[in-house]
Order: structure tokens, then C-alpha cells, then sequence
């Protein structure tokens, strides 16, 4: 007997369970974000920063997406909103399924904003869509300037983009110009932040966007 083989497009698949999550979304009039970015680019801490400021005016919950251990739902966990941990142990990146799953922890009807921290790494996350309404990419001084054109798919797809730990700027060749012209090449509509954490610079800007976002698409339910 010959050999049968059967093949399943997995990026088809992705889009519709994408396409699921979205119009669930989408019916509770909840905006979702997924935040990108490679391990120490300091995502765990823009959230610790951003919840006590968007929860004064918002419903959050956040889903947290690690290869091992619960260690920053923890840290989460403390800022006082509904967290659930996605381990994936080999993955490098959250499946759309895992992040319908584990949304349906929450009451959705009482969320306005869940924001999804997704697996630490520059390339595999961007590669699929799990039912955000926008992806923000963290992106670290520390890390270089020549990135965005060494992992572009991140760049390209990021509707916003938070340059963080500015502070360090001088302890660092980054060249600010030139990070600047390079996005603008690969996305000339994202929007940058610059942040400190320690300085906790650029936070109240960035949480001004996301509650203006949010806010809009609460809007468009009630209409």
C-alpha cells in the first residue's frame, strides 16, 4: 500500500480560530492587546506600570504567556486584576486556542481590556494573529538599533512600539535617528513611546493611547 499523506494548513486554521476569538471580542466590546517582545525587554514591567493607571478607569484582565513557571502572573497578579498563566514549555509563542481558553477564566462581560503578554521573543509571536485588536512591541535600548531590519515581521505588525529603557541610552550605542528612519521604512503608521520604568517616564502618555483605544471601541458597542 502505498504512503497516504495528509497535510492541514496550519496558518488557515490560526485565521479562523484568530477570526473566533475576535468576534468574541468583538460581540463583549472588549479591546485586546498583544504585547511583543523579546525576554528583558522589561514587558512585565510596562504592565506593572500601565495597570494602576488604566484600572481607574477600566476593567482589566490580563493573560500571561511564559515557556515555564508563574513568576510574572505573580508580579501581575499583585497589581490587583484577573491574570491567567499560558505555559507553553516548548512553544515560543501563545496559540490562539490557548488564549480562547484561557479568557473564558474571566467574566467577559464585566472587561473592558485584556491585555495579552505574549511569549519573549522577536520573531515567532508576530508571525500569529490570536484575536487582538492591535499589537505593541517592547523593544529595549539594550537590544540595539540594527534590530528592526534584522526582525522585521515584529516591526511591520506592531501598531504601536515602545521604546523602553531610555535611561540607559548612554550606556549604549543605540543611535535614536537612525532606529527612528528604519521604522519608518517598515511601518510609517505605528506610533512610538518612549518609556522609563525607573523614571517612569512616557507610562502616562501610553496609557492615555490604550484608554483612548479602548474607550473607542466600547463606543462602538453601545452604538
Amino acid at each position: 500500500m502505498s504512503e497516504i499523506k495528509i497535510s492541514v494548513n496550519m496558518l488557515n486554521t490560526n485565521e479562523e480560530i484568530h477570526e473566533e476569538n475576535k468576534n468574541l471580542f468583538d460581540e463583549e466590546g472588549i479591546f485586546v492587546i498583544n504585547m511583543m517582545g523579546s525576554p528583558g525587554s522589561g514587558k512585565t514591567t510596562i504592565l506593572e506600570k500601565l495597570i494602576p493607571k488604566l484600572k481607574q478607569n477600566l476593567n482589566i484582565a490580563v493573560i500571561e504567556g511564559d515557556l515555564y513557571t508563574t513568576k510574572d502572573a505573580q508580579r501581575i497578579e499583585a497589581t490587583g486584576v484577573p491574570v491567567v498563566q499560558i505555559n507553553t514549555a516548548r512553544t515560543s509563542y501563545l496559540e490562539g486556542s490557548k488564549v480562547r481558553e484561557a479568557s473564558l477564566n474571566f467574566d467577559l462581560r464585566e472587561i473592558d481590556l485584556i491585555i495579552i503578554e505574549n511569549i519573549g521573543s522577536l520573531v515567532s509571536p508576530a508571525e500569529f494573529d490570536i484575536g487582538e485588536d492591535v499589537k505593541i512591541c517592547i523593544f529595549s535600548v539594550a537590544e540595539g538599533n540594527d534590530k528592526p531590519l534584522k526582525y522585521p515581521m515584529m516591526f511591520e505588525k506592531s501598531t504601536a512600539i515602545i521604546l523602553n529603557k531610555i535611561d540607559l541610552i548612554t550606556f549604549t550605542n543605540f543611535k535614536v535617528e537612525e532606529f527612528y528612519e528604519d521604522i519608518k521604512l517598515l511601518n510609517n503608521k505605528t506610533k512610538v513611546f518612549q518609556t522609563s520604568c525607573t523614571r517612569n517616564e512616557g507610562i502616562d502618555e501610553l496609557s492615555e493611547w490604550i484608554l483612548k483605544q479602548t474607550k473607542e471601541k466600547s463606543n462602538l458597542k453601545e452604538n
